[in-house]
């Protein structure tokens, strides 16, 4: 470290000893801390000359990844080796030669892994889809890639700040589409949460300040409440002699949010703001015993809710969480949730996968559930010639899934996600039976492959050797697996009939004495409009091609060339970011500016998805056939296309001005009396002066629901109207709808 300044080895230095500190536990062996001495002096040396945006030293990066993995995963020696050199192979001198050479063939593997994903983008697709399908692809091997991954993520959204504002949304949003999902799935629960706080965070700041600072304003009142709530049972659990810890936890800033704008209940209106834990310290023998007593307790005290309780002990989650909730009544008449685990399980449930690894030898019924994803997870990767896009959507099915459990006619238990079919069911026994499935029997009555299947029902599948897969299956399967092996059989029928054509296709040349060849097959893609011989094939063998038009063509030679009076349309892909933003007149590193004519660098459109206004933050997206479309950064299309088509969206902003109207629409709601109409309308276009566009309102049990479509200059002008909408008496909510 001889060439950092004084200052940052301190910094270095403080952080390494930090790391020790959090790995104490997990370095076993004297040879654990000489090896992660080893790749800390590799990594200090190969990062030398390199800086993080916020200006520190680049290896506190590498650092602060190993110690998210030990600390709040509870990875070891191996992976905090691997996570300090992550960035090594992609971003220095250093090859896998090197790495193998140093530190072994594991952690080479691990690395490869790694450099993979961070690999070659292909902007031609996606390239944070291309990204996460290269990343899936090496779970099955090992699994600790996507751990390391995951904290490299969790780093960079902890030090967001220091990035420009459009680079903060793209992080946000991809880390909201993909990462936090994933991280779900794998039963990282803390680590989900944060990913999803610190998305929200940077994607509406304004709105997570809002949460954070009630949820701050309330905290004394909350902890004042959870005292009371919990008091009673603490004497009670007690007596019994139970080895406990009781406390209570706030919802997530992320999950109120959902709540808020989802289910459009204000902030204090949400009645599960927070829920209470208790920890058992109980052995794998009596755990289940003991979450049931303590569950018995608390029911003595408080009144459950029979339609919440949420037994996940005896079924766990497949992705290993267990764990016994219950949602009960507090004397004060508000809903508490309750959760009942054993050390084990909140172990598993806060670190997930690791977690499970470390219990890997308690035999227990549901011990292989992560296994079993594992499973379907290598059943789906193993079609590789799925889009990518099409591979992100069927693997993002099931990431947040509700689960329900089926029994098979044998009396074994599956278990599948919310609103799963029958065909699904086929298909997760195995691809063959889904193939062939033609029916089902539900609890023993006859049932069609687009039965909706729910918790309890007992199945039996009917085959037929007759059937095969169609199209419109697609159209009710849930679960990746299905999906997937649908997509497969169809595209293989598909090369089938495609092959007929092919032949066709070659009779045809012959006849003109025109060779088959790449040459002369690139030029008939380029006459009929094809992107691929395989679509070109299929459509000839469908009888949907004309091949009497190749006469149009000149024979020259044996080889096709088109007359020059026959124009050909073509149509021109973007195959790198430059190239996207100059054909627009505009620099990737200078914002569109909107609003204003005589400052306006490119032609533009407002998306109409979600009518962005002067005030909102907005970006800009590049449309393949309708040039830049501008979007509100909270679009509810904005994190599906700002993670899978980064490299087509632009920084955007608005020139102050007033004299442009824009439509915008709001909703609003309240108790039905007289003159409410008149008293809106008289606000609108006199007081405020504003022209209405349209105005709706229906009326029903003396409620009444309206939307209200004006013009408006900007989000100031919009929130004033809205105040003052707000304090017409009857009008109990007014909220911006586009």
């Amino acid at each position: 470290m001889k060439d950092y300044s004084e200052s940052d080895k301190k910094i270095i230095l403080r952080d390494y000893r930090g790391l020790l500190r959090a790995s104490k536990k997990f370095r076993t062996k004297p040879e654990d801390t000489a090896f992660i001495r080893k790749a800390f002096n590799f990594s200090v040396e190969a990062h030398m000359s390199m800086r993080r945006k916020s200006g520190e030293p680049y290896i506190t990066h590498p650092i602060a990844v190993a110690r998210i993995c030990t600390e709040e995963i509870g990875l070891g020696a191996t992976s905090i080796v691997c996570a300090l050199l992550h960035d090594t192979v992609e971003d220095t001198d250093t090859t896998l030669e090197d790495i193998e050479r140093l530190f072994g063939k594991k952690v080479k593997r691990i690395i490869d892994g790694l450099t993979k994903i961070s690999g070659a983008i292909d902007f031609t697709t996606s390239d944070q889809a291309e990204n996460f399908r290269k990343m899936i692809l090496t779970l099955p091997d090992d699994v600790r890639v996507i751990f390391i991954k995951l904290a490299d993520r969790l780093h960079n959204m902890r030090t967001l700040g220091a990035m420009r504002k459009d680079k903060q949304l793209k992080i946000a949003a991809e880390t909201l589409f993909l990462y936090a999902p994933l991280a779900h799935r794998l039963g990282l629960n803390a680590l989900k949460t944060e990913l999803e706080d610190l998305s929200l965070k940077f994607k509406e700041p304004e709105m997570y300040a809002e949460i954070t600072g009630k949820l701050k304003k309330s905290q004394e009142i909350r902890t004042r409440f959870i005292a009371q709530f919990i008091s009673p049972l603490k004497r009670e659990l007690a007596k019994t002699g139970l080895d406990f810890t009781i406390k209570g936890r706030p919802k997530s800033v992320y999950s109120i949010y959902n709540k808020i704008t989802q289910k459009k209940v204000a902030f204090e209106e949400i009645y599960d703001l927070f829920a209470v834990r208790i920890i058992l310290n109980s052995s794998s023998e009596t755990e289940k015993t003991d979450c049931w007593r303590a569950y018995s307790i608390i029911t003595d005290f408080y009144q459950p809710n029979p339609d919440r309780l949420r037994d996940w002990i005896t079924n766990p989650r497949s992705n290993g969480y267990e764990s016994l909730h219950t949602t009960v009544m507090s004397p004060t008449g508000k809903w508490v949730e309750v959760q009942i685990r054993s050390e084990r399980m909140d172990e598993i449930a806060e670190k997930g996968m690791a977690a499970h690894w470390k219990y890997k030898d308690n035999k227990k019924k549901n011990e292989n559930k992560f296994d079993d994803w594992i499973n379907k997870i290598r059943d789906l990767v193993q079609n590789n010639e799925t889009d990518t896009l099409d591979f992100i959507d069927d693997f993002k099915l099931n990431l947040y899934a509700k689960e329900i459990y089926i029994f098979t006619p044998t009396g074994e238990l599956k278990t599948m996600p919310k609103d799963t079919t029958a065909l699904d069911f086929a298909f997760d026994i195995h691809g063959d039976i889904g193939r062939k499935c033609i029916g089902a029997k539900v609890n023993h009555k006859l049932v069609p492959l687009n039965h909706p299947l729910s918790s309890g029902d007992q199945v039996e599948i009917i085959t037929s050797n007759k059937q095969k897969p169609k199209e419109a299956w697609l159209d009710f399967v849930v679960t990746s697996k299905a999906r997937s092996n649908i997509k497969q059989s169809l595209k293989e029928e598909v090369k089938q009939i495609a092959d007929q054509g092919k032949e066709s296709l070659k009779r045809k040349l012959k006849s003109l004495k025109v060779d088959y060849n790449d040459k002369n097959l690139r030029e008939l893609l380029k006459l009929y409009d094809f992107k691929n011989p395989l679509d070109l094939n299929f459509q000839i063998a469908n009888g949907k091609i004309d091949l009497s038009k190749i006469k149009n063509i000149v024979e020259k030679g044996g080889e096709l060339k088109f007359e020059k009076n026959k124009p050909i349309k073509r149509v021109r892909i973007f195959t790198e970011e430059k190239e996207i933003i100059s054909s627009f007149g505009v620099k990737s590193s200078e914002a569109i500016i909107l609003g204003d004519d005589s400052l306006k660098q490119v032609d533009y459109k407002i998306a109409q998805c979600c009518s962005p206004i002067p005030g909102d933050d907005v970006f800009g997206f590049l449309t393949i056939n309708e040039g830049i479309k501008i979007h509100r950064t909270n679009c509810p299309n904005a994190v599906q296309l700002m993670s899978n088509y980064a490299y087509r969206v632009l920084k955007a902003k608005w020139k102050s001005q007033t004299l442009r109207e824009f439509s915008v629409g709001v909703e609003f709601t309240g108790i039905d009396g007289m003159g409410i109409l008149h008293s809106l309308t008289n606000l609108v276009t006199g007081s405020l002066n504003i022209n209405i566009k349209s105005l709706n309102i229906g009326s029903e049990a003396g409620f009444f629901n309206g939307k209200l479509n004006a013009f408006i200059h900007d989000t100031k002008h919009l929130d004033d109207l809205m105040k003052e909408m707000k304090k017409i008496e009857g009008i109990k909510t007014v909220e911006r709808i586009y």
